[in-house]
């Protein structure tokens, strides 16, 4: 995991990687989990049996699954130091390159596109983050993810 002293630390990596999480592993008892969660239970996540004869040849994670994993993937890519609290603002952009296959590990690249300074000493900060599924070409999921941070 990287550490960044401070939040002005980020101000002068616009454009560069600050952090890439550990690997996890996407198995059928977190997709179900995940299902359970939302509501939604369509076949291609939830039965491997029906799934196999699918268009994936097995159950895939949602596509929201993925991308909810973003917190988990970044609290160990790396931390900033030095700052009282962030919140999430949005997210710009969102994209499910490819699927998911059941048993798959994932793991989160961030990289800084922009850094705004925010009143009261924060910062409003976007960051790309790509997930990458390991063995594969494509990632999985590509988003623009816009966090608030105050030191």
């Amino acid at each position: 995991m990287k550490s960044y002293e401070s939040l002005t630390a980020l101000q002068g990596l616009v454009g560069e990687v600050v952090g890439t999480s550990d690997w996890v592993v996407i198995d059928q008892q977190r997709i179900n989990t995940f299902a359970e969660a939302t509501g939604d239970h369509q076949w291609i996540h939830v039965d491997p049996e029906r799934a196999a004869k699918g268009p994936f040849g097995g159950t895939i994670a949602h596509g929201f699954l993925t991308l909810s994993l973003l917190p988990t993937f970044m609290t160990n890519a790396f931390e900033v130091r030095n700052v009282k609290m962030g919140v999430n603002y949005g997210l710009n952009k969102v994209r499910f390159v490819q699927p998911v296959p059941v048993n798959s590990r994932l793991r989160g690249h961030f990289k800084v596109q922009s850094w705004e300074p925010l009143e009261g000493n924060g910062a409003q900060i976007t960051y790309e983050m790509t997930v990458e599924i390991e063995g594969a070409a494509k990632p999985a999921c590509v988003a623009e993810t816009i966090l608030r941070v105050f030191a």
